[in-house]
């Protein structure tokens, strides 16, 4: 079965750390690009951070230096770890595998910082 199933979401304090998992079954993982994508109400979704898998990483402006991404490529994983959440990320975070010729999209977990 083809699927990315997230896991890791919750509420969290401001300055507080979360940190995100997507595992990914069914693909070729090491054909996909992994991304980790955010959605707030009444917001466009929004590229947090992404990883090929020769290992080269981009994040979002607004997330440099807080946030990592990684991925396992033997474990078919990929990990968001937040760190100096602030209110502004909260969101529902969507773990995405894009390749050439298909992306997927996993089913997204609540993330909400507030004190």
């Amino acid at each position: 079965q083809v699927q990315l199933v997230e896991s890791g979401g919750g509420l969290v304090q401001p300055g507080g750390s979360l940190r995100l998992s997507c595992t990914a079954s069914g693909i070729n993982f090491n054909f996909y690009t992994m991304g980790w994508y955010r959605q707030a109400p009444g917001k466009q979704r929004e590229l947090v951070a992404a990883a090929t898998s020769g290992g080269n990483t981009n994040y979002a402006d607004s997330v440099k230096g807080r946030f990592t991404i990684s991925r396992d490529n033997a474990k078919n994983s990929v990990n968001l770890q937040m760190n100096s959440l602030k209110p502004e990320d909260t969101a529902v975070y969507y773990c995405k595998a894009a390749s050439s010729i298909r992306t997927l999209w996993g089913q997204g977990t609540q993330v909400t910082v507030s004190s």
